[in-house]
């Protein structure tokens, strides 16, 4: 079909949590994008997320057709299984990554999208060097700070009455 796009994900972090990031490439027609950023603490499932939001919002016109092929089932089935609807109405009480869910519901309801899971490191070329964007930008400096979850991270150990 023109004009459908087609995004690869994946997302790493060395110790869950600790430094991680996240690797992209689009394709759509003759064009190819890679992004790819690093963090200082984080977890594996929110530069999965991420991955999958940065590529969204990466797309220049709204409505496009777009699938979506990653090696996080945390990602596609709560996407292609309906939960994160559900943890939406109920204000994503007692989930995990509400920030990036928010905002990552922002950028689906801007376009047709459907998710593809796939294996991971299964030599899918796109699909290996998310991996590689991703690794290497885990080990890159300086990392960015993921403060969402380091606020959390310090709010949760925090003593309870």
């Amino acid at each position: 079909m023109k004009g459908e796009i087609t995004i690869y994900t994946d997302g790493a972090a060395s110790g869950n949590p600790g430094p991680g990031g996240y690797g992209v490439v689009l394709l759509a027609g003759p064009y190819r994008k890679e992004l790819s950023e690093g963090f200082r603490k984080t977890t594996n499932n929110r530069m999965e997320l991420l991955a999958v939001i940065i590529g969204l919002a990466a797309l220049k016109r709204e409505g496009s057709d777009v699938t979506i092929y990653s090696d996080s089932r945390y990602v596609v089935d709560a996407v292609e299984k309906g939960w994160v609807f559900t943890w939406e109405q109920s204000g994503f009480k007692n989930k995990k990554n509400p920030d990036l869910w928010q905002r990552f519901l922002v950028f689906y309801r801007k376009h047709r999208v459907k998710f593809e899971w796939i294996p991971g490191h299964s030599s899918i070329p796109e699909n290996e060097r998310c991996d590689r964007l991703a690794v290497a930008a885990s080990r890159s400096y300086p990392l960015l700070v993921d403060t969402y979850y380091e606020e959390m991270e310090t709010y949760n150990s925090l003593p309870r009455p």
